[in-house]
């Protein structure tokens, strides 16, 4: 069997036409999709970056593999100690290991483990390449990379490639020559000049007043398409479409691998699968162009299979954690799923075009704030035990149907869901304890350690820079919270 797994780093699946997109930024995802089965209610457990492509890797939740964020002792998963053996757990049961151990040539192209330094990325692929960038490359240059590979194997009967493409992550650094192709377009209906006013006047990490840090410089040189600050709907209108531009850039380049497997007739029996590592907030919660939260917006991704000589083409509205969709292809090239992984495989009712699914699921963030949520029912239910300095309050509830964009807590009206949502994390964070081979739960070990990696020592400098630029309240609110 042939596998090609397309992770688009940060992509929101409301920014995609099959997912309802009015602007017209993936003709050639849409056309996947169309043919394919495309999953609604897809989350990664773990957010953002490093923490989820741990959890795909190992299949297991960060609370048990320990990586759950971005610098720190929990940059890293647990060690094994003294019951390791000779080989590692990973070199043993992470997906590419069983991939290949059911004789799939397996390949890596990313700067994923080179830019978050996570070597342990690379356990059971034979073969791993990247554009040596750290994440700054350019779809144009993971094109070529991928359409060498796949001229070199890409008619051989079995293999996994997982190509990285990185260009709706910020900065956002679509070619110049490419253009302008959303400036007519309309922008978000819920993002008013009100709300961003609003906004401006608060504060926190890439709020709307330093949308690039803790303050308006930023580290990575000049990109025209990256505002540094919100102070007008023209920046809005320059984040949104420097968003959009790099989704389309890299849609435009992704078409060149989907010409390629039609003109070697692979297109109709290769498995193509498009998800991501984490969406992006773009003005939710006051976070402009980054991915904060536990939160639907960072944690909620597109997913879609394509294999048209098996999958019957579908939407599917079910609550999948990435690592059960994950799961689900082991089945498919007759592996079981190891037992140490959290992740579960619905492979038999994908087949059989059924949904299946769990009643409810928990997200983690420890990277830029410590958080877990509860998504269930039309609900997403947050605990925030660190807030990264945005001071959100220790519980917020939505109604996404209903207010998709997070304007309205629901916390202090709906007691009825917050008792469940609390029941549901309790029930998960037993279960998750039960399973675990220390018993620590790593979220905890941030909080212990000085919060999370991107907010520690920055306290101090940010609240003199919120006094100064006329936000004494909200300094004042930080500074009670955590001095």
């Amino acid at each position: 069997m042939r596998i090609l797994y397309i992770d688009v780093d940060t992509l929101r699946p409301d920014h995609l036409g099959c997912y309802g997109y009015r602007r017209d930024v993936s003709p050639n995802i849409d056309i996947l999709a169309s043919g394919g089965v495309r999953f609604e209610g897809c989350y990664v457990s773990d957010a953002p970056c490093l923490p989820s492509r741990a959890a795909l890797l190992t299949g297991r939740f960060g609370v048990r593999n320990g990586a759950v964020g971005h610098g720190g002792s929990r940059a890293a998963f647990f060690a094994e100690g003294s019951q390791r053996g000779f080989g590692s757990q990973l070199s043993r049961t992470s997906l590419p290991a069983r991939l290949r151990r059911a004789g799939l040539k397996t390949a890596t192209l990313s700067s994923f483990a080179e830019r978050h330094a996570i070597y342990d990325w690379y356990a059971g692929f034979d073969q791993h390449s990247m554009v040596p960038k750290r994440g700054l490359e350019q779809a144009d240059q993971v094109s070529d990379l991928a359409l060498q590979w796949l001229e070199h194997y890409g008619a051989e009967p079995a293999w996994f490639l997982h190509v990285h493409y990185w260009d709706p992550h910020t900065p956002y650094r679509a070619p110049d020559a490419y253009g302008e192709p959303f400036a007519s377009a309309p922008l978000p209906e819920w993002l008013t000049e009100q709300v961003r006013a609003a906004h401006y006047e608060q504060g926190g990490p890439h709020s709307a007043q330093e949308c690039v840090g803790f303050s308006q410089d930023y580290p990575f040189g000049a990109y025209p398409r990256q505002p540094r600050h919100i102070p007008d709907m023209a920046a809005v209108r320059q984040l949104i479409d420097g968003y959009d531009t790099g989704i389309r850039y890299m849609d435009d380049q992704l078409g060149r691998i989907f010409a390629w497997l039609r003109a070697h007739n692979l297109w109709d029996d290769t498995l193509i699968i498009l998800t991501s590592d984490h969406g992006e907030n773009l003005g939710e919660l006051n976070v402009y162009g980054d991915h904060h939260n536990a939160d639907e917006w960072t944690c909620r991704v597109p997913f879609i299979m394509h294999l048209p000589s098996q999958l019957a083409p579908r939407v599917d509205k079910a609550l999948y954690y990435q690592i059960d969709l994950a799961a689900s292809l082991l089945p498919w090239v007759g592996q079981e799923v190891p037992e140490n992984w959290d992740g579960q495989s619905f492979f038999e009712a994908i087949q059989a075009g059924q949904s299946a699914g769990r009643n409810f699921l928990v997200l983690s963030q420890a990277a830029w704030t410590c958080q877990r949520a509860v998504r269930f029912a039309d609900l997403m239910y947050m605990r925030t035990y660190h807030d990264g300095y945005h001071g959100y309050p220790a519980e917020l509830l939505f109604d996404l149907p209903a207010d998709p964009h997070g304007q309205q807590d629901l916390s202090a009206q709906r007691p009825d869901a917050i008792a469940h949502a609390q029941a549901c994390l309790a029930q998960w964070h037993g279960e998750a304890m039960a399973r675990s081979s220390n018993g620590i739960d790593p979220l905890f070990e941030v909080m212990a350690e000085g919060g999370p990696f991107h907010v520690r020592g920055q306290l101090p400098a940010y609240l003199t820079r919120l006094e100064q630029t006329g936000r004494a309240e909200f300094a004042a609110l930080l500074r009670k919270r955590h001095l």
